[in-house]
C-alpha cells in the first residue's frame, strides 16, 4: 500500500494499487460519495464507499470538515467530474467536525463574503479560494528564492529591531522594554531611552535597505527577503502594518542595471508560477471573471487575470521620464475632462494609482518603468542628478494595480548625501555606519523594493491585500 497526497493520486495512472490517503472532508453525498482534500491540491479526491459493508454509526462521523483517513484501490472513475476515484475498503476518523458547529463556521458549504472569511483566519485557508493564494504564495516564495541564488546573489537578514528610519517617515512601531505607566524620565520630563533595554529608542523595521546596501558594499550582490513594519494609519486594499519585503542590492550597478533586473527578476517568478501552480491559476482566474463581472462596466479590468500575466511576461518594459509621463497625463482626455480624481496642473505632482494605471493600460498598453523623479517626492538617499531637481529612481507599473517596484541609484557621493540628509532633517549621528560605506571604497550602486503581498495581490487577481497573507496586521487588528 502506497501512502500519498491528493495532488500524487490525481496524477497516477496506477489502477488497482492500494493507496493510503488523509484529509478534510469536503462534502459526503448519497451516504456514498466522499469528496476528500488535503491541500496539496485545489481538486477533491472522490472516495466511494459501499455503505453496506460499513457501520453506520461511523459513517454518521463522516461530516464536513472531518479529518478522515481512507485506505482503498485506485479505479479509473464512472463519473465525468474526475479522472480517477478510490474504492474505499477500509476508513479510519481521525477528528471529528460538529455538524451543528460547523455551519456557525466559514467550513459550511454556502458562500461567505471575504470580510467574514477574514474573521475566521485560522479556518479560510480550507477554502478553495485561499487554499489557492497560499499555495501560490508559497511557490512565489520559492521563485524568489531560486531566482537569486541561481544569479549569485546572497541572502542577507537584515535587522528586524531598528534604531534608523529608512524611509524618513516616521510612521514606525516603537519597541521597549519600558515600563509606560511609569518610564525613567529626564531633567526635562522626556523618557529616558538611555534606561531602556538597548540603550536607544528603537523601531520595527520599514526597510532592509539600508542594511542591505552594507553588504552588498562587501559582497557584491544581496537580497533582503523579510517582514518589514508601517505604523500608517491607513485602511486601504493596499496597506498593511505588517507585510513581506523583497529588496536586492548591486555594488557597481546603475540605475539602467537596475531597471534590467528589476524586469528580469519578475518575468522569471511570473513564469515560474504559470509553470507549476497551472490548477490554482486556472480556479483564481474564473474567480476573477466572476468577480469582474459583479463590477459596474466602466470598473471593469480590460483583462482577465491569466491575460495580465502574459501581458507582463509576453511586453518588454517601456522606460519612460517622468518628465514625459507628466506631459502625457496633462494632456490625455481624463486629466483634460477631470475625469480623474487628481488632475494633474504641473510638474512635480506625485502620481496615484489611477495615472499609473491609465499610462499602463490606455497609453502605453504594456509595463511601464518611470524613472528621473523629483527629488522633492522621494527619499534621501536616491543619486541626485546633474539637473539638481530629479533623482535617479525608478517605478514599476503594472496593470490592474500600478505601482508594483520602487527602486533607485543610491547616492554614493559622500557630500551629496550628507547634504541631503541635513535638508530633511535627518540625524547623521544616528546613521554614522551608513555614512561610513561612502568614505571606504565607495561606488556606484542600485537596488529596489518590491513588497511581496503586491505581487501576491497581482498574481492572484485578490482586489484586498489583506486576503493575501495568512493573518493580516491592520489598524485596530491583530487577531491570531
Amino acid at each position: 500500500m502506497i501512502r500519498a497526497k491528493i495532488a500524487e493520486i490525481l496524477d497516477s495512472n496506477q489502477f488497482l494499487q492500494e493507496f493510503e490517503v488523509n484529509g478534510w472532508v469536503r462534502s459526503f453525498r448519497s451516504n456514498r460519495f466522499i469528496a476528500l482534500n488535503d491541500g496539496s491540491t485545489i481538486n477533491n479526491l472522490q472516495c466511494v464507499i459501499d455503505f453496506e459493508n460499513f457501520d453506520q454509526d461511523e459513517l454518521k462521523r463522516i461530516t464536513v470538515g472531518a479529518a478522515i483517513s481512507v485506505k482503498g484501490t485506485l479505479v479509473e472513475s464512472q463519473g465525468n467530474q474526475q479522472r480517477v476515484e478510490i474504492e474505499v475498503k477500509e476508513f479510519n476518523i481521525l477528528g471529528d467536525a460538529n455538524p451543528e458547529e460547523v455551519k456557525l463556521t466559514i467550513l459550511s458549504p454556502k458562500r461567505h463574503s471575504l470580510e467574514k472569511l477574514r474573521e475566521q483566519a485560522h479556518l479560510r485557508v480550507r477554502t478553495n479560494t485561499f487554499g489557492a493564494i497560499m499555495r501560490v504564495r508559497s511557490k512565489l516564495s520559492f521563485a524568489v528564492h531560486s531566482y537569486f541564488q541561481q544569479n549569485n546573489f546572497h541572502y542577507v537578514n537584515t535587522p528586524i529591531i531598528t534604531g534608523s528610519d529608512a524611509e524618513g517617515a516616521g510612521e514606525m512601531f516603537k519597541v521597549s522594554a519600558l515600563d509606560m505607566a511609569n518610564p525613567p524620565r529626564d531633567g526635562d520630563g522626556s523618557i529616558n531611552f538611555h534606561e531602556d533595554f538597548f540603550g536607544k529608542e528603537t523601531n520595527l523595521t520599514v526597510s532592509g535597505q539600508l542594511e542591505a546596501e552594507t553588504y552588498a558594499l562587501g559582497l557584491g550582490q544581496v537580497y533582503t527577503f523579510g517582514p518589514t513594519f508601517r505604523a500608517e494609519n491607513s485602511n486601504t486594499s493596499r496597506h498593511l502594518a505588517e507585510f513581506w519585503m523583497i529588496e536586492p542590492e548591486v555594488a557597481f550597478c546603475d540605475l539602467d542595471g537596475n531597471m534590467d533586473l528589476a524586469e528580469d527578476f519578475i518575468k522569471h517568478v511570473l513564469k515560474y508560477i504559470l509553470e507549476h501552480c497551472k490548477d490554482d491559476l486556472d480556479f483564481l482566474d474564473k474567480r476573477f471573471k466572476t468577480e469582474e463581472e459583479a463590477k459596474p462596466k466602466a470598473e471593469r479590468s480590460g483583462l482577465g487575470l491569466m491575460e495580465k500575466l502574459h501581458f507582463v511576461i509576453d511586453n518588454n518594459f517601456k522606460r519612460v521620464s517622468y518628465t514625459e509621463a507628466i506631459e502625457i497625463l496633462k494632456n490625455c482626455k481624463p486629466n483634460k475632462k477631470k475625469k480623474f480624481n487628481y488632475i494633474i496642473e504641473e510638474w512635480g505632482a506625485d502620481l496615484q494609482s489611477e495615472h499609473e494605471r491609465y499610462l499602463v493600460e490606455k497609453h502605453f498598453k504594456c509595463p511601464v518603468i518611470l524613472f528621473d523623479y523629483p527629488a522633492n517626492i522621494k527619499a534621501f538617499y536616491m543619486r541626485l542628478n546633474e539637473d539638481g531637481k530629479t533623482v535617479r529612481a525608478m517605478d514599476i507599473l503594472f496593470p490592474g494595480i500600478g505601482e508594483i517596484v520602487g527602486g533607485s541609484q543610491r547616492e554614493e557621493r559622500l557630500e551629496v548625501l550628507q547634504s541631503k540628509m541635513k535638508e530633511l532633517n535627518i540625524d547623521e549621528k544616528e546613521l554614522w555606519w551608513y555614512l561610513d560605506t561612502r568614505k571606504f571604497g565607495t561606488c556606484v550602486h542600485s537596488g529596489f523594493g518590491l513588497g511581496f503581498e503586491r505581487l501576491v495581490q497581482f498574481v492572484t487577481g485578490m482586489g484586498n491585500i489583506r486576503d493575501v497573507i495568512p493573518f493580516p496586521r491592520f489598524p485596530g487588528n491583530a487577531e491570531f
